[in-house]
Order: C-alpha cells, then structure tokens, then sequence
C-alpha cells in the first residue's frame, strides 16, 4: 500500500468568496486553524466543550472519555438525555410554527408540517409503541417509504428508548430476515406500499415473507403505515395499522431519559465476509457528531432550506435526515421519489419550487443527471441555492465541475464528504467558508479528527504516497461495537497492526497541500451508486442458485453507479456455448440476486468460465478477475495459479 502513487492530478482551485467567508459558521482557514489546535491541545476538553454547548442534558456528564476497555470507548457516560427531545422539544418554545419538513410525494403532492405538529405526531407514535408493549431497549425494525412517517418512526422510537435498525426499502425479504433475527426485533413498522417513480411497489409482502422463514419468534408486532391502499395480506394476531395504532394516544409523551451511551440504533452494513454487521450508534455522541458536521460542513443557518437526498435506509438519511437537520431546529424537503419522474428535472425543479439553500445527493445521481439533461438545470431558477454537497462515494473532477458550473452557478461551494455508516457523521471534508475547495478531494479532517495515511505496518506515509486511512483517536461519532459481535468489531476496524487507530477501510493519499484523496476500498467491498455492498453476500446469493457451482463477484469503474458488479460464474452443468444461452442463463441469475438480496446488487455483467483463476491453496485470485473486467491485460506474476489457462478462456468468454 505504500507504494500506491495517485494517478489523478487536479490543479484547479476554487476560493470561497469574501460575501460567504463573511457569514460562515467557520469563517478562514485561521478560525479552522484555531479549533484544531483547540482539539490537538487538550482532546477531551474540546469534545467536553462542544458537547456541553450543543446538546440539551436532563442530567449533565462529568467524565468526557473512558478509553479504560479500549476500543470500547464510552462518551460523557454518566450524562442523560433523550435524542427526540433535542430534535424535537427543544425548538417548541421558540419555534413551534416553523416548517420542519416540506414533504413531496412521487405525484408532486406536497405537504409541510412545523414542530408543534410533528412532535406531537412523534409522541402519539412512541405512546402507540408503548400500548404494544414495547419498551426501551427493544429493537424495532423499519422497513418504510420515504415520507415524513419514516421520520416519526424513528423520532418515536427515540422517544421512548426503543433502538431502532432501518432496511433500505429496497432489499429483499431474505436481507430483510437477516436483520430481524440478528436484532431479535420485538417489531416491524412497516407501509402496504410505497410510490417510486409513478409505480407502485409493495413492502408489506416482504414482511410477510421474512416473518416465515425462521427464527422471528421475536416479533409480536407490525405496524402497516398505508400509503397506496393497495390490497394487503393481514394477520390479525399481530398486525396493526398505523392510524389505528395512533388514533386516541394523547400527542404529550414524556421522554425515556437515557445515558448518553445507550444505544440509539443499529444500521447493518455490508461487510467482506457473507453475513451483514450490524453498525450500533449511542445516542449523545451520535447527535453531536450531527449536529457539529451540520454547523461545520453545511455552514446551518436557520433560514435554510437543507434537502438531503438520501434514503433513511442509508447512515446518509440518519444523519442529516431524521435527525441532524431537525436537532438544529431547521426545515428540510423529503422527497419520495426518484430523480428522473415524471422527467430528468425533477430535482431541479423542486429546488426551484421550494427554494433550497443547501443541496446534498450522490454523485451517481449527479453523473445520471448530466447523462439525461445537462442542460435542464439552466432551465429552472436555482438561485437559492448557497451550498452543494457530494455523498456516498469520490465525486470525479468533471462531474464536480459540472455540479458547480451548471447547478452551483459557479458560486456554491460544493462540499464533499468522506465518512461511513461506521463513523456517523463526516469525518474529512471542506469547511466551506474556511479553505479551498479543489474538484474530486473530500480536502482536509474536521477540527477534532485525527485522520492519516498509514502503511500495512501502522507507520505514517507522506510525500503523496497511497495508504490506509485511519483515525488515530476516538471521536463521540464512531461506532461503538457490532451488534453481537463484538470481537468482529475489534478485528474489523482496530486491528493490531494499526496501533489503536481506527481503520477506514478506504486507501488514500494526501497532496502537496495536506489534502485528502480517497482512492478507493482495501477489502471487498465494492461502491455501487452509492450503496456499499459485500462480494461475499452476492457471491453467497450465486452460489445458492441450483444452477451455480462457485461464484466470484469484483467491481469495475462505471461512469454513472461508481462501480459495477462484474460476477464471474461457474455452472454445475456445461457453460453456455452461444450469447443467446449466456444471456438466457444471465438473466435468470441477474433475477436471482435481485430476489436474494434486493436490485441494487443484480450483477451488471457475468461471464461463464469452467473453473475460476486460483492458487493451488485454493484462493481466487480476485485481482486477476478485477483486471479482465476493467478490459486490462494481466502482468500481475500467475506463476502461483493452478489453472493459468483459465484466464484466456475468461477473458473471451461468450457473454
């Protein structure tokens, strides 16, 4: 790894204008100067501070650290606090008519709510979980739609101490099983359907499904939100829905206080080996974490209109969805839809119609959008805009050129992210009225984020060489343990070579400048539109197909997901002979995958071979599949392969 130079010059500079250092949050690069010498002087004193002016305590925390059962690490432990009252309750005082979510439906329908009415919508919600008998502690798995129910979903379980482990909409009822029994989750919140791009798609079928296959004796409750009054299977034993749930409950609901530690949520991610780990937050050093990246990064002031693209199913929808921009007492879009319904302007035309200040998508949905309208954004008044952001992924220089010139105007900074579902909140990026912004480099860590480059033996590079990303000091945010796994955790993200840093998982290398490039994952993991998804899963789903015998699943470049999901598959009877066969049997296994682990995991392309390239230990050689799916010849040493031959017959296989 510390060999690894950066192929990718950028020399392009883009200085944040006088008129928005001004108003900055963080105003010059002496202010971000001054807050990291803050942190690098006294660590503890400055978390200490940020959570003692950002956060509201029932009960205030003497002890900022314990880092005595490293890696566990605990933050201000003996305070307490409840989260949905931060995001909620804090602002009813002064605020209570303000908007808190402008709410547009896939059929453009819109529909706003302010504080009074979401919090006592929240509470109604938490005293009708409570009516089922569940309590804090218990896990609740949400498998909803986009919509303002999502959000109260997951406020209601703050509300009351219930940990709650949102499934993206998009997974399957098989992925959606793997989270129930892992989480013993007492309940499912549920809709009949959800609205995508003018279809309807059923959600509440998967559920079902799910609660068949096994080991969900946990659950003894689903709540069904309907959204599309579609025709829906019931069992009246434990079924319930949402407005029945909620009809009566009073609209006060006291809040459980918890200790800061306690956990606020589970968010399983794909990991490099078969089963989903499941990512455990705590409650005040996630919120901080929010909340400080929302002053920071997205420069948050209160006339703001935030949009935030995400789906909750992601760490992105947590963070500056349902909780991040509603702690800071702000007014935020949800959208329900897709970008491209009922045409490729959608986005821009809510940004119009709704004024949006502060812009945040993928740039997966930024390259499709350049593909399907450059030039439809000129088309609508973006003027509102002051602030772009990046998510999910690096965005490559054009398209960030693009996003500046033709959405920003050439007058928003675009802030680009770098952080993970296991670190919480953002970790390296621009403050934007603070440094430079140079096109593709998520720049420069947050104050208080100890982040370097190191090689395979834990040692610091410099001088532009590549290298594992690590943070070398616990922050409030990170991830506290694997649900039920803590032993994954350790050796996951603190291996010993790396001396207590956390590892990212990500290489990277840093410029003359001191800033940040990410070039890309160390393990198998590949970055698909944004969503992160393990080879071990998809190659676990192949594999169970009856007409597969072994399966190897690698990523190449793709202009508009980021990666593609390239399988490379062997069949227990004879591979196909003819494109017709090959595509035949492609699709049958594309389906598959979609129906096992959900469509965003559906290989974009499969090649047949009669074996796959492996040393005579029996490992695949992985490289040697990424280089004849990028198209690349192969001058790594095959001297160890058992079956050197295999490779020609992979690289021209009929597909």
């Amino acid at each position: 790894m510390s060999d690894i130079q950066s192929v990718m010059h950028e020399n392009r500079v883009f200085t944040p204008s006088a008129d928005f250092v001004k108003q900055a949050n963080v105003s010059g690069m002496e202010a971000y100067q001054a807050l990291c010498a803050e942190a690098s002087k006294d660590y503890t004193g400055f978390w200490g501070r940020l959570a003692r002016e950002t956060l509201q305590w029932k009960k205030p925390f003497t002890k900022t650290l314990d880092d005595s059962n490293a890696p566990f690490y605990k933050w201000f432990e003996d305070g307490e606090l409840n989260v949905s009252y931060n995001c909620l309750d804090a602002h009813l005082a002064a605020s209570a008519d303000k908007t808190a979510i402008i709410f547009e439906a896939d059929d453009g329908v819109v529909t706003k709510i302010n504080y009074r009415d979401l919090h006592a919508r929240v509470c109604q919600f938490a005293n009708g979980l409570k009516s089922r008998g569940i309590k804090k502690g218990d896990r609740v798995v949400i498998y909803m739609p986009m919509s303002i129910e999502a959000v109260v979903a997951m406020q209601g379980c703050a509300r009351i101490g219930a940990i709650h482990s949102v499934v993206f909409g998009g997974f399957s009822s098989k992925s959606l099983h793997e989270r129930i029994t892992d989480a013993k989750a007492s309940a499912v919140i549920t809709a009949d359907a959800q609205m995508r791009g003018g279809r309807t798609m059923p959600l509440k079928p998967a559920v079902d499904e799910a609660l068949t296959l096994g080991g969900c004796e946990s659950v003894h409750t689903v709540i069904v939100y309907q959204r599309a009054a579609c025709d829906t299977a019931w069992d009246a034993s434990n079924n319930i829905w949402w407005h029945d749930l909620v009809a009566g409950q009073e609209s006060v609901c006291e809040p459980e206080w918890v200790g800061a530690e306690h956990p606020l949520f589970i968010l399983y991610t794909s990991g490099s080996t078969g089963s989903p780990k499941g990512v455990q937050h705590s409650s005040a050093g996630y919120l901080l974490g929010a909340m400080i990246s929302m002053q920071w990064v997205f420069d948050y002031k209160a006339s703001d209109i935030f949009w935030c693209t995400a789906d909750v199913g992601w760490i992105t929808g947590h963070s500056y969805v349902a909780y991040g921009p509603l702690a800071m007492g702000g007014t935020q879009v949800i959208f329900e839809g897709v970008p491209t319904y009922p045409d490729a302007g959608r986005f821009w035309k809510m940004i119009q119609d709704h004024k949006v200040t502060t812009f945040y998508t993928a740039p997966t949905a930024i390259r499709s959008l350049i593909k399907l309208g450059g030039e439809l954004p000129k088309q609508y008044d973006l003027s509102s805009l002051r602030l772009l952001g990046s998510v999910g992924e690096p965005i490559n220089p054009e398209a960030w050129m693009w996003y500046y010139n033709t959405v920003g105007g050439a007058r928003c900074p675009i802030v680009d992210t770098w952080w993970q579902t296991e670190t919480g909140c953002h970790m390296i990026a621009p403050l934007p009225g603070a440094m430079p912004i140079k096109p593709g480099t998520c720049t420069l860590p947050l104050p208080g984020i100890m982040a370097t480059i190191v090689n395979e033996a834990g040692d610091e590079v410099f001088d532009q060489h590549g290298g594992f990303l690590v943070i070398k000091k616990p922050f409030p945010s990170q991830i506290r343990t694997i649900w039920g796994d803590p032993e994954r955790y350790k050796k996951g993200y603190f291996p010993e070579e790396m001396h207590g840093a956390y590892l990212a998982g990500d290489s990277a290398h840093r410029d003359e400048d001191g800033y940040f490039w990410i070039m890309g994952r160390i393990d198998d993991v590949l970055n698909v539109s944004g969503h992160r998804l393990g080879t071990m899963e998809i190659e676990s789903a192949l594999a169970s197909n009856p007409l597969v015998a072994e399966a190897a699943i690698v990523g190449r470049p793709h202009e508009i997901k980021g990666e593609a999901v390239v399988a490379f598959v062997v069949l227990k009877g004879a591979r196909p002979e003819t494109p017709e066969k090959a595509r035949e049997i492609a699709e049958i296994l594309r389906n598959w995958v979609a129906k096992e682990i959900g469509p965003i995991a559906k290989p974009d392309e499969i090649r047949f071979g009669e074996n796959l390239p492996k040393t005579r230990s029996g490992k695949i050689m992985r490289r040697l599949l990424r280089a004849i799916a990028k198209g690349e010849e192969i001058t790594q040493d095959v001297s160890t392969l058992e079956n050197p031959a295999i490779l020609d017959q992979l690289k021209n296989a009929v597909r």
